[in-house]
């Protein structure tokens, strides 16, 4: 079987976002730091080279496949902050209505800018995909 590609690192957290570029962006990854802080109880860890992850659960597959993963992290990528929720947006669809302006892929939460969403209901939907994976 393939090993995971992206693992965590001793790189510096705080060294990755000072060197975001965009000052928004910037200022929007040290928030959505402390709320992913707040919402494991966990310190960041660098996940490869550009995604910070908090906590950690080991998963396995109906297909035997089986790794180490974060339990909730994000990526301040060029086109958008990136937030990954493993649990996936399904079962949290009042949250999602509450939320405000996003876009979804399977377990990522896409979101150009913090401003767009309300950060209250973006804590509690972190909040309950940590406590579903824990």
């Amino acid at each position: 079987m393939a090993e995971l590609k992206t693992k965590p690192t001793k790189l510096p957290v705080t060294a990755f976002l000072d060197g975001v570029a965009d000052e928004k962006k910037r200022r929007d990854s040290y928030t959505i730091l402390e709320l992913m802080q707040r919402a494991t109880g966990a310190k960041p860890v660098m996940w490869g080279s550009s995604i910070i992850g908090f906590g950690n659960y080991h998963y396995c597959y109906d297909s035997g496949r089986e790794g180490d993963w974060f339990l909730t992290g994000f990526s301040p990528r060029k086109q958008a902050l990136t937030l990954y929720i493993m649990t996936g947006f399904k079962r949290y669809d009042k949250l999602m209505q509450k939320l405000g302006k996003y876009k979804t892929g399977k377990g990522c939460l896409y979101l150009k800018k913090l401003d767009d969403v309300d950060l209250t209901v973006l804590e509690e939907l972190i909040t309950a995909s940590v406590k579903a994976n824990s």
